[in-house]
C-alpha cells in the first residue's frame, strides 16, 4: 500500500465530493445564467457552494467570486487591483520573497508593464517582520496600491502575521491581499479577523476538485476583471461556470469547516511524530524554517550528503510519495526560492524534502516512514561517497 505525504501539492477528493460531482454532472447540466428551470437549478447549486465557501472563511457569500483555482484567484486579485488603482497614481506593489509562483510571476509580469514592485525579505523562519513592511511603505509616499503576502507557506508551512501586516498596509493607504491556498481548510480562517481586503483559496488543497477556487473581495473594493465576455460572477469573471466542480468545492468546504479543529490537531501530532522520528533516526538532518507557528501538516527537512531528487525517487520506489517543494516548480533544477530566501546554503536547498500529511494518513503509516528513512538515506549516502574509477 502506498503512503501519500504530498498533501500540500494536492489532496485526494473526498468520496462525498466525488459523488456530488458525479450527481451534478448528470442532473445539473443547465447553464446557471439561464432563467428556465434547468438554469435555475444550476444557479441554486452555485449559490449553495458559494455559501459553503463563505462560511469556511467567515465571509459574506455575495463577496465570494468562484474561480478555477488559486492561480486564477491570485492573478485576478493582483492584476485587478493594480489596473483599478493605477489611474489614481498608485503604481507600487509589494509582496514577499517566499510567495507561490502564481504571485511572483504575476508581479514580474506587471513590473515589465511599468508597475514598481518591492519584495520584502523574510527571516530565517520564513516570517515577514511587520517593521520591515512598514519601512518599505513609509518610503513610498503613499503610492502603494497593494500588498500581497501569503497566509501560510506551501514549502515550509510558516504562518505569517497577516493581521499585523494588513493593518500596516492600511495605515499607508494600500489594500492587502493574502494567498490562503495553504491555510484555508487547514487553519481557522476569518477574513474579518485577518483584516484583509482580498483572499485566495483553492479547492483541491482541502479535498475538493481540481480546477476550483475562490477569491473573496471585500465589499466596495474596485477590481478590474481579467476575462472579458459575459457578466458572470457579478461581472467580475466572464465564462460559464463549471457547476459540477463547484458543487464539489462546496461539499469540500462544508467538510473542512466541520472538521478543521479536530483534524488540525490530529495532523500536527502526525507531523510532529514524523519530524521527531526522522531527526532522531537519521543523522545530519535539520528542519527548514522551523517556527512555532506553522500550518499543522507540514515539515521540510534537509538531509545532508543526499540529493533531494534521489531521495524522492528512492522513497517513491518504496511506495512513499513526497515532494521537494512546490508542485508548480517540479521538474526544474533550480533550488527552492523559499529555502534561498530564508538563508539556507546552496547545499541545503538541494537536499531538502517536504512532507505534508493529510486525511489519508495514520500513525501506522508514519511509523513505517520513520522506520524506513534511516536505511534509505544511509544507502544513498554510501553511493554518494563511493569513489569513482576511470
Amino acid at each position: 500500500m502506498r503512503i501519500y505525504l504530498d498533501h500540500n501539492s494536492t489532496t485526494p477528493p473526498l468520496p462525498e465530493v466525488i459523488d456530488a460531482v458525479a450527481e451534478a454532472q448528470r442532473d445539473l447540466f443547465g447553464n446557471a445564467s439561464s432563467v428556465h428551470h434547468h438554469g435555475q437549478l444550476a444557479k441554486a447549486a452555485l449559490d449553495q457552494a458559494r455559501d459553503a465557501v463563505a462560511n469556511l472563511i467567515g465571509a459574506n457569500a455575495n463577496e465570494v467570486l468562484l474561480t478555477s483555482g488559486g492561480t486564477e484567484s491570485d492573478n485576478l486579485a493582483i492584476r485587478g487591483i493594480a489596473e483599478a488603482t493605477k489611474p489614481s497614481g498608485k503604481c507600487h506593489l509589494v509582496t514577499s520573497t517566499i510567495e507561490h509562483e502564481a504571485v511572483l510571476t504575476t508581479f514580474s509580469a506587471l513590473e515589465k508593464r511599468g508597475w514598481l514592485t518591492t519584495f520584502v525579505p523574510v527571516d530565517a523562519s520564513g516570517v515577514v517582520a511587520p517593521q520591515a513592511l512598514d519601512d518599505i511603505l513609509s518610503s513610498r509616499n503613499g503610492d502603494t496600491a497593494l500588498v500581497s503576502i501569503m497566509h501560510a507557506n506551501n514549502e515550509i508551512g510558516t504562518v505569517q502575521p497577516v493581521t499585523a501586516l494588513a493593518h500596516i498596509a492600511h495605515e499607508h493607504g494600500a489594500l492587502f491581499h493574502t494567498d490562503a491556498v495553504q491555510s484555508a481548510g487547514k487553519l481557522p480562517v476569518d477574513v474579518s479577523d485577518l483584516g484583509v481586503d482580498l483572499l485566495s483559496l483553492s479547492g483541491h488543497k482541502f479535498y475538493g476538485p481540481k480546477g476550483t477556487g475562490a477569491l473573496w473581495v471585500r465589499r466596495g473594493t474596485r477590481l478590474v476583471k481579467q476575462t472579458t465576455g459575459g457578466k458572470q460572477e457579478r461581472n467580475r469573471r466572464a465564462g460559464t461556470e463549471n457547476v459540477p466542480a463547484i458543487v464539489g468545492l462546496g461539499v469540500a468546504a462544508m467538510y473542512a469547516a466541520k472538521a478543521i479543529e479536530q483534524e488540525s490537531l490530529r495532523l500536527s501530532e502526525l507531523r510532529d511524530h514524523l519530524e521527531a522520528g526522522i531527526l532522531s533516526g537519521v543523522k545530519e538532518t535539520q528542519v527548514n524554517g522551523r517556527a512555532t507557528n506553522r500550518v499543522s501538516n507540514t515539515t521540510n527537512i534537509s538531509f545532508n550528503h543526499v540529493e533531494a531528487e534521489s531521495l524522492l525517487i528512492a522513497l517513491d520506489l518504496e511506495g512513499i510519495s513526497v515532494s521537494t517543494g512546490s508542485a508548480c516548480s517540479s521538474g526544474t533544477l533550480e533550488p527552492s526560492h523559499v529555502l534561498k530566501a530564508i538563508g539556507l546554503s546552496p547545499h541545503r536547498t538541494q537536499n531538502s524534502i517536504r512532507f505534508s500529511v493529510g486525511l489519508s494518513n495514520n500513525k501506522e503509516q508514519i511509523e513505517r516512514v520513520v522506520k524506513l528513512m534511516p536505511r534509505t538515506v544511509a544507502k544513498l549516502r554510501s553511493l554518494n561517497r563511493r569513489p569513482v574509477h576511470a
